[in-house]
């Protein structure tokens, strides 16, 4: 899969909502009805986070609920590709980029969201075809005057923005020409998901796609 391939794949999993919830899921017992109150909720993509013992293994049960597109997140390296590939997830998403993460990417034929912070960041990928690629971590780095400032001389990029985003900000950066949707951990917040309120969470998923949908409507 070539990094065009990859971005243009990418770009179909970013345009399903407004939001990609950022999961971290610490209990396996967890994964299936977190995953069916977020798709329930109109959140389809979801990225979660190999930051846990269990990722793997939660991937592999949100992978099979109807109606969801299951992505692992904070791939570190090419074994990192190859066990998630392994265990469902249809799009990866980094940090950042190394050469040999992007190759073994692009070998397991696994769309990637790479990360970039910076200009020279944004044009390496794009030197090598990346033409979306994820603005991380977000706020720290400006927030969205950032992001728009990359836009001007880098308008063939777009982004999903992703670390300090939240409901009250996400709009700043989905009204950017060069936003495509922005990732977010408030739509499962820990607490709700350790109490398994799972209404709660399609709630809040509902609630995201209501407010932020006219920006990419």
């Amino acid at each position: 899969m070539t990094p065009a391939e990859q971005s243009a794949a990418a770009r179909q999993i970013c345009q399903l909502a407004p939001v990609v919830p950022v999961i971290v899921v610490k209990d396996i017992a967890h994964a299936r009805p977190l995953a069916e109150a977020l798709v329930a909720g109109g959140l389809p993509a979801l990225e979660v986070t190999l930051r846990s013992d269990c990722a793997l293994d939660a991937i592999r049960v949100m992978a099979e609920v109807e109606g969801g597109v299951v992505g692992a997140g904070t791939l570190l390296t090419p074994e990192d590709v190859k066990a998630a590939k392994a265990a469902g997830a249809k799009f990866g998403v980094s940090p950042g980029a190394t050469p040999r993460l992007l190759e073994a990417c692009a070998e397991a034929g696994l769309p990637l969201l790479p990360g970039a912070a910076t200009a020279s960041e944004v044009m390496a990928l794009l030197e090598r075809g990346y033409t979306v690629q994820k603005f991380f971590p977000a706020e720290t780095n400006g927030g969205a005057p950032a992001l728009k400032s990359l836009g001007g001389p880098l308008p063939q990029v777009s982004f999903c923005p992703t670390g300090g985003v939240s409901l009250k900000n996400a709009p700043d950066y989905l009204k950017l020409a060069n936003t495509l949707c922005v990732g977010g951990s408030w739509v499962a917040p820990d607490a709700m998901v350790q109490s398994g309120d799972w209404a709660g969470i399609t709630q809040l998923a509902r609630e995201a796609v209501e407010a932020l949908s006219g920006f990419k409507g």
